[in-house]
């Protein structure tokens, strides 16, 4: 387990050719569950990156994996705003780093990755989420939560195909084989997503020890309740434990307290000359 960041009760950052101010607060809490011998969970909780990684490969090896990705992205990730080339770049860094971890194993050895990163598109502050595996991010807005990311796991593809119901797909035999991870001698492939930054928006970054443990309404109503980040980040994993907890746990909450009035219309092109639109087929998912 490799922890990168604190919280923050204000962090304030200035939009560049604006008087504006962008406002955030943040927290993010792991904990090993009841069941496991060890935390191979790992975060980033540092403005402009925000982001969760659950390693996979048995004895230290996860926990290796994920604490490269963390630890590449901290290194790329600088300054008051990042860019989606620079979150590449670190991915495929820390690919290259779990090789060596893995040594030639059978197995193998990968993590899943996934965050939000403040960036600037149109010189308009928006997180740009990515996504590997089966880790999350969601938004909440307005009362309204919607699962930005979309699962590569196989069961997903069976919930996308008709064949199996999302109330069902949790308990199906094949729920923790993932089609996608950071690793395994394989390029990193993600998927993206632009989400404009405004006043009130939180932001949930986990892995899937907490949505294997409690459902989507559930994680709504803690983020509807008006506590702290911290407050939020704390209830949603003792909510995981309290209902098992057979896996590591981590929340990563983010809170924008204050953004900019307005944001102009999407491009379709980022400021760093990387067109999302190609990378991300497919839109967030109201619940």
């Amino acid at each position: 387990m490799t922890e990168i960041g604190t919280g923050s009760i204000v962090h304030s950052i200035a939009i560049p050719g604006s008087d504006e101010l962008l406002t955030l607060s943040w927290a993010a809490v792991t904990d090993v569950g009841r069941r496991r011998a060890a935390n191979e969970d790992s975060y980033l909780a540092r403005s402009p990156g925000f982001v969760v990684a659950d390693g996979m490969g048995g004895h230290s090896a996860g926990d290796l994996a994920s604490a490269a990705v963390v630890e590449r992205l901290a290194e790329a990730l600088t300054g008051d705003f990042s860019t989606v080339v620079d979150l590449e770049r670190a991915l495929a860094s820390a690919t290259d780093d779990i090789t060596i971890i893995a040594d030639g194993s059978a197995l193998g050895v990968g993590t899943t990755a996934t965050g939000a990163v403040l960036v600037l598109r149109d010189g308009n502050p928006y997180f740009a989420v990515f996504n590997i595996g089966d880790s999350r991010v969601y938004s909440f807005e307005g009362n309204e939560l919607t699962q930005v990311t979309i699962d590569h796991s196989v069961v997903q593809e069976l919930v996308e195909s008709g064949a199996l119901s999302k109330e069902d797909a949790e308990f199906h035999p094949d729920s923790n084989v993932i089609t996608r991870a950071v690793g395994f001698g394989v390029a990193p492939l993600a998927d993206y997503w632009m989400i404009p930054v405004r006043a009130g928006l939180r932001i949930l970054v986990c892995s899937d020890g907490l949505t294997k443990e409690i459902n989507d309404e559930r994680i709504r109503l803690h983020l509807a309740a008006g506590l702290s980040s911290e407050e939020t980040a704390g209830a949603l994993v003792d909510a995981a434990l309290a209902a098992g907890g057979r896996d590591n746990v981590t929340v990563v909450i983010v809170d924008v307290i204050a953004a900019p009035t307005a944001t102009a219309g999407d491009s379709g092109d980022s400021d760093d000359g990387y067109d999302i639109e190609d990378t991300a087929p497919r839109p967030p998912r109201a619940l």
